[in-house]
């Protein structure tokens, strides 16, 4: 079955099935591929990670100071796609598929409008953003080479980020996958030969690690667009779509611009980690380089599931499915819980011979392993945490999702770093990220509990709620 603009009320089947398939089926099928997706970026991390630290430490650590404006760029295209993804998924559950077809078509005005913007500002001020990130002397020169370069591309960047959820919002999550791995191993492929000069291949150091992502962003960006013009997903989008709606666009950002804020937080958090780390040096920043690097491989399925179920909680909605909603809700965070479990048993027993594999100066080791161990000692509270926040996301209640987000960030994080790095060091430093985790956590849980029972007491009388 296809969408017809005559007949608005049919459904393509893979979006009939958000409110029709068995939830562990469904949940299965819309975060595999997304967690294959996210998993396949985490791994081109790994892999760049691993080719940059050939280079020297301080190579590793100019990557880490670009992390947190990456981070805001991330949350300009995730907001904004988390927006489109809520706003079309409730379209198509209230069968409204003309309406989901125009919010669509905004992404690709989005994109264009806001990436030329940031470009801009990456170029006129690089080093005024390598400072504010937390970027040492030694390193800034480095840091500027891959900011400047990844600027180049930052429409197709956010074009990337946003259509993923494009596709996520009508049930398809395969072809977000296919898309993801084929620009991924572009990526992993070019870096090494633009990086080293393999070849006939000029040897272009950090510069061509950030060459390798921009030509990936652009690939990434141009397929998923080239299989909605040509009719081969849920939607039937024309030119008259793309135009700027700006009602749309304001529903849009009714969801997308908490989520946004909520994720730019994380940049800030990150560039004032920065800050403090530097304080200890260029090698103390490459190790919470890499060990970032490898938590978000364990992170990443978290993402994955995550949208893979905000499909589902927006369908839902706009369906009045209540209890199949929170169904959704507890069995994925029961997965992630057990999930997480495994990952931190792994990385607290080989930390030393992961965090070996990317370097194994005894310098950083005796800095990054110690502190990685106390890092993921908590990891098993974050794949409930980022559940909760998905699902006032999905809810279209960005504020409360925003504000847990806030609380984990500015009142637990930041004062944590702060004063615990002021009274025992650098040990402080990793300290404040499990804290943070746990008490992320309790709060996240009340909320959302208080959330639910507010819907058993609106919705049980008429019938149409009973507990998961």
């Amino acid at each position: 079955m296809s969408i017809s603009l005559d007949e608005p009320v049919h459904l393509h089947k893979t979006t009939q099935r958000l409110g029709t398939d068995p939830l562990g089926k469904l949940l299965l099928r819309l975060s595999l591929p997304s967690i294959v997706s996210m998993v396949a970026i985490s791994l081109y991390n790994l892999v760049d990670t691993f080719w940059v630290a050939k280079l020297g430490y301080r190579a590793v650590a100019a990557l880490t100071v670009v992390l947190p404006f990456f981070i805001l760029t991330y949350a300009v295209g995730v907001g904004t796609g988390i927006g489109v993804a809520a706003l079309t998924s409730r379209r198509f559950g209230e069968k409204k598929v003309e309406e989901a077809n125009v919010v669509t078509g905004q992404v690709l005005f989005l994109s264009l409008a806001l990436g030329c913007v940031l470009a801009l500002v990456i170029n006129l001020f690089p080093t005024q953003i390598l400072i504010l990130c937390g970027a040492t002397p030694d390193i800034l020169d480095l840091g500027k080479q891959y900011l400047t370069i990844v600027g180049l591309g930052m429409p197709f960047t956010l074009l990337n980020l946003i259509s993923r959820n494009v596709y996520q919002a009508s049930g398809d999550s395969v072809r977000p996958m296919i898309f993801i791995i084929i620009s991924q191993v572009w990526n992993a492929i070019a870096a090494p030969f633009l990086i080293f000069g393999w070849g006939i291949f000029p040897a272009l150091g950090v510069g061509g690690a950030a060459l390798a992502a921009l030509t990936a962003n652009l690939i990434g960006a141009v397929l998923p667009v080239v299989y909605i013009a040509a009719g081969k997903t849920a939607y039937r989008v024309r030119l008259r779509h793309c135009i700027p709606k700006w009602s749309v666009i304001v529903d849009i950002y009714r969801v997308g611009l908490p989520s946004m804020l909520m994720t730019s937080t994380e940049g800030v958090v990150f560039a004032l980690l920065n800050h403090v780390i530097s304080g200890f040096g260029s090698l103390a920043l490459a190790a919470i380089g890499i060990a970032t690097r490898i938590s978000d491989l364990a992170f990443m399925p978290i993402l994955g599931t995550a949208n893979g179920l905000l499909p589902i909680v927006g369908f839902s909605l706009g369906a009045k499915l209540w209890t199949r909603l929170w169904g959704a809700v507890k069995n994925t965070a029961l997965w992630l819980v057990l999930f997480m479990a495994l990952a931190t048993l792994f990385l607290e027993i080989f930390t030393a011979q992961v965090v070996g594999i990317f370097n194994n100066s005894p310098d950083l080791l005796a800095i990054a392993v110690p502190g990685m161990r106390i890092f993921c000692s908590t990891f098993v509270f974050i794949g409930p945490t980022i559940i909760f926040i998905t699902t006032f996301q999905g809810l279209s209640k960005g504020k409360d999702a925003m504000f847990l987000s806030l609380t984990r960030q500015f009142i637990f994080f930041v004062p944590g770093l702060y004063l615990l790095s002021a009274y025992i060091g650098l040990r402080g430093v990793w300290v404040a990220m499990p804290v943070s985790d746990f008490l992320g956590f309790v709060i996240a849980s009340v909320w959302l509990y208080r959330e639910y029972r507010i819907h058993i007491k609106t919705h049980s009388a008429a019938g149409e709620f009973s507990a998961p």
